[in-house]
């Protein structure tokens, strides 16, 4: 998935009620950029941290910057927009990239089901199991090269768990498939001390036969991709 407009370095000046970000464009100007992003994102939102923004010029938003990238100056990034995963699953899905999910030929996006949700993709496919896929972005990393989710407390998130293990009981394939948007890790697991909730709806959820899919990105300041699987680390 490549980013419509090219990005732009910036410092971070602060994070605030989630969804703002002051910042410093590279000529001084200070700015305000919409933080895509509901999570706690820790690590990701320190004062002075390398930056990246995505300019827009459409007169219906307010904010002319959005915040994509954090850039560790080593290499490495994460991508902080959680819109990001669902666009680049899409394509995946439908060139049939992700590996157990590749005999799937019908995908369709935001599908009404269980308790007023809906799932992030419903796969289809003749004489196949429909496959129920919710997905996750993972930007958490407090072990060197292990990513984690979540950042914080989630209801939302197992709630989500349960409506897929009621999908299994009822004869359809779920699957919680995280998608790790960090360049550094290699292994991935549940952050259970911040969330002890959601790590016990996920055993009650893997235990009746949810599956568990966890794929890692390539990121640059022009593009993020969908990369090799990760290790999960349970």
């Amino acid at each position: 998935m490549r980013f419509q407009t090219q990005l732009v370095p910036a410092r971070l000046l602060r994070r605030y009620k989630r969804f703002l970000a002051d910042c410093t464009l590279e000529d001084r100007t200070e700015i305000t950029a919409h933080c895509a992003n509901p999570g706690s994102m820790m690590g990701l939102a320190e004062a002075g941290m390398k930056i990246w923004l995505e300019p827009n010029d459409d007169p219906k938003k307010k904010l002319k910057y959005g915040w994509r990238l954090v850039d560790h100056e080593n290499g490495h990034f994460t991508g902080v927009d959680t819109s990001v995963p669902n666009r680049a699953l899409r394509a995946a899905l439908e060139t049939r990239q992700i590996g157990p999910l590749a005999a799937y030929g019908t995908v369709r996006p935001e599908v009404k089901y269980g308790t007023s949700s809906r799932i992030d993709f419903l796969l289809s496919e003749p004489g196949l199991p429909d496959a129920y896929v919710e997905v996750k972005s993972v930007t958490l990393n407090r072990q060197p090269g292990l990513a984690e989710f979540p950042d914080s407390v989630t209801a939302r998130g197992a709630r989500h768990l349960g409506e897929l293990t009621r999908m299994v009981q009822d004869g359809h394939r779920a699957v919680m498939l995280y998608l790790v948007q960090r360049t550094d890790c290699t292994r991935f697991a549940l952050a259970g001390d911040i969330d002890p909730a959601y790590a016990a709806a996920y055993a009650t959820a893997t235990h009746a036969g949810v599956e568990t899919i966890c794929i890692g990105t390539h990121i640059t300041p022009q593009a993020i991709t969908i990369a090799d699987p990760l290790t999960v680390d349970m």
